[in-house]
């Protein structure tokens, strides 16, 4: 069987792999940038790609080094107390650590030593993801009206973020903070209200409480 390698990089306002949305869409102002490899860095490979408004991503978690022990993972959506399949979820810890997300395709750059370059949104994804393929969203194929869902039929519930901190945080950048938060990406099982916990987003260390109706952001500090 031939390998695959990577033909882009994935550039993602997520450093941190804690924080990242849970799945593609969730985060609307989640901004990521698709450089390719040398290999594919040419115009004639992304002809007509302007054509779509989203893409598909097949990517892998290259962050999660430990092959699974099991065939069985506890999904964030069940609050973590309930083993389901692996292949009947979409948890990182798998073999391969292959994945898949749509993005929002918002422009393509055809000019600079990097062109061309693929600006998208909606991603889920942190800093760095290897891409394997791109390949352009199909409504009429790729939306199943009448699909069943399972356990994962609802987006997860939304809180709403409040700042209890002085900061300069531009607009743009709290925008993906705030729409991060909301989504409660800390663990399903945590249940500590004087709990702080800490993730980077677009350069900015961002401390927070995950309250039962609200998220509180205790700090938010640019790194250097």
């Amino acid at each position: 069987m031939p390998q695959i390698t990577p033909i882009a990089t994935l550039r993602t306002c997520y450093t941190d792999k804690f924080g990242v949305p849970r799945q593609s869409g969730l985060v609307p102002a989640a901004w990521g940038i698709v450089e390719f490899e040398p290999a594919y860095r040419r115009a004639e490979a992304v002809r007509g790609i302007e054509e779509f408004s989203h893409l598909w991503l097949i990517t892998q978690f290259h962050l999660v080094s430990q092959e699974p022990t099991a065939l069985t993972v506890r999904p964030p959506k069940l609050g973590g107390n309930e083993r389901k399949g692996v292949f009947a979820t979409r948890s990182p810890f798998r073999p391969n650590r292959l994945t898949l997300s749509v993005v929002k395709l918002d422009r393509v750059e055809l000019e600079g030593s990097q062109a061309p370059r693929l600006f998208v949104s909606g991603v889920d994804l942190v800093d760095g993801t290897p891409i394997f393929d791109i390949k352009p969203y199909v409504q009429y194929a790729d939306a199943i009206t009448d699909a069943r869902s399972g356990f994962a039929n609802e987006a997860p519930p939304q809180v709403e973020v409040r700042w209890e901190c002085e900061t300069n945080v531009p607009d743009d950048v709290r925008l993906i903070i705030d729409q991060s938060l909301a989504q409660q990406p800390q663990p399903a099982y945590h249940a500590d209200d004087e709990r702080e916990y800490v993730t980077e987003i677009s350069g900015w260390r961002v401390k927070w409480v995950a309250l039962a109706d609200y998220a509180r952001v205790t700090s938010c500090e640019r790194q250097a």
